[in-house]
């Protein structure tokens, strides 16, 4: 029951934000965003106590001004999702900038496939749709969401903008190396993972755990791997790329470690950055909380 109640609001919030005028649904985001920053829920918690291990010098009133914003960015998200089916198509090409895209479109001509792992930053989906506009097959994987009708809602969502969404079971690793020697993009986000075959890697300081699915990949195919970091503009998004050098010697295990704390560095570096624009409100670290100054 409570599931199908989350659902119907999904759905009704989609209605409404679609809805009312853009300036309106995007100033009423950002109020809800203040509240709940004022409120201070478990969730927002989390969000203070990942910002500020980000951030370890920070003064609790800038922590405090970091949330709003992140929570802002957060709703943005948001909005831009329920909103998306009524852009078009030249709308999303521009209003994104990309540094290093060469990185990707030089594999995608090369024909060997591109594996790109990314966190949980900006709206991946405006950038995921923007590769799609261009013509390239791009490729994902979804954990299966509860209630059903709240999952289908969201593959259907990400189908229309091309994007060939697999659902996260045992054989999706197989199927992605596939797609990879098709000549695909194949888009993992990899910034958590605290199942027992996620690997341990040193991240601000920290222990976290991130998953070995885009490592392990890269491995298998020998198909580039990079990474990028989304970010918020004025208008759209920027995405970053860089470039991860796969380890040729060792054991795989050894390579798998290596290459995911090279991925690990690469989102640290844009979460430094841009930190308001990492939507992490769930636990990443394995080696404790983080103890807030009070």
């Amino acid at each position: 029951m409570k599931e199908n109640i989350s659902a119907y609001v999904y759905f009704a919030g989609w209605r409404i934000v679609r809805w009312l005028p853009e300036k309106t649904a995007y100033n009423l985001a950002y109020r809800i965003a203040d509240f709940l920053a004022k409120r201070n829920g478990k969730s927002v918690q989390r969000l203070r106590s990942n910002l500020e291990r980000t951030q370890p010098s920070i003064t609790k009133l800038n922590l405090d001004l970091l949330v709003i914003e992140a929570m802002r960015s957060y709703m943005r998200y948001w909005v831009d999702t329920f909103r998306f089916p009524d852009w078009s198509s030249d709308r999303v090409s521009e209003t994104v900038s990309v540094t290093n895209e060469h990185l990707l479109l030089d594999a995608v001509a090369a024909k060997t496939g591109v594996i790109v792992a990314l966190p949980h930053a900006g709206n991946w989906d405006h950038a995921g749709a923007y590769f799609c506009a261009k013509g390239i097959p791009l490729v994902t994987v979804a954990e299966r969401l509860k209630p059903e009708k709240l999952f289908l809602k969201f593959l259907a969502y990400r189908q229309s903008m091309g994007m060939e969404v697999l659902p996260l079971d045992g054989r999706v690793l197989g199927t992605l190396a596939q797609r990879l020697r098709q000549g695909a993009l194949v888009a993992l986000v990899a910034d958590r993972d605290l199942s027992r075959s996620g690997i341990d890697v040193e991240f601000f300081n920290g222990t976290a755990r991130m998953p070995a699915g885009p490592a392990l990949l890269a491995l298998k195919t020998q198909a580039p791997l990079i990474t990028a970091f989304v970010s918020y503009t004025e208008n759209g998004i920027h995405i970053d790329f860089k470039n991860v050098v796969l380890p040729s010697a060792g054991e795989e295990s050894a390579k798998v470690r290596e290459i995911v704390q090279m991925t690990a560095k690469h989102f640290e570096d844009g979460i430094s950055q841009t930190p308001q624009d990492w939507h992490m409100l769930q636990r990443i670290w394995v080696d404790g909380d983080f103890k807030e100054r009070g």
